[in-house]
């Protein structure tokens, strides 16, 4: 940990002459980054609590999650939501790592696949063709997350971010879609 620290203190304690904004900034995604190693350092390999978890999602897109583990520390998740009229479907392989700072943690990651279809949507940001009626999407996502799973009740709260890049129909990159999940696990 200490070396962390110090390797912290040698990048970021430069003398720069800078503006009171860039400073701000600057003083933000310098104390992300050292969370970040500070989290990416402590991280254990045992990590799975239950075997299958369904619950809710919810965020910028609600919907249903379902999870479930085929080893101690990969799993697939499957979410169905809803938003602009329309249903995105996303399959998700994910690795599960506990932290250090309880094993009630877990910090998580992984890429997957989505298809969507949406119908009579004239208002949808992604799409602009105007003469068509009807939008299907398939696409590569990935998944970056952070899970608490409670010992006392069989209940796991997961809050996620979920990047998106759609190849077929509309081509573009949605950065948009994170989401807090609480499911129930078994």
């Amino acid at each position: 940990m200490y070396n962390f620290i110090k390797l912290y203190r040698i990048i970021f304690k430069k003398h720069l002459t800078i503006n009171q904004n860039t400073k701000s900034k600057m003083k933000i995604k310098r104390n992300l980054l050292a969370l970040g190693i500070i989290l990416a350092s402590s991280v254990l390999t045992q990590a799975q609590s239950y075997n299958n978890a369904v619950g809710l999602r919810l965020g910028s897109s609600n919907g249903i999650s379902f999870k479930h583990f085929m080893n101690q520390a990969d799993a697939v998740e499957i979410i169905a939501n809803t938003r602009w009229r329309g249903l995105q479907i996303t399959a998700l392989y994910e690795r599960h790592q506990g932290l250090e700072i309880s094993d009630q943690f877990k910090f998580y990651y992984g890429a997957g696949g989505h298809l969507g279809v949406w119908d009579n949507y004239d208002n949808h940001p992604w799409f602009t063709d105007k003469n068509s009626k009807e939008y299907v999407v398939i696409g590569i996502d990935g998944i970056l997350g952070l899970e608490y799973v409670f010992k006392e009740v069989p209940i796991a709260l997961s809050l996620d971010w979920k990047p998106e890049l759609n190849i077929v129909g509309y081509s573009g990159l949605w950065l948009g879609d994170s989401g807090l999940s609480v499911r129930y696990y078994w």
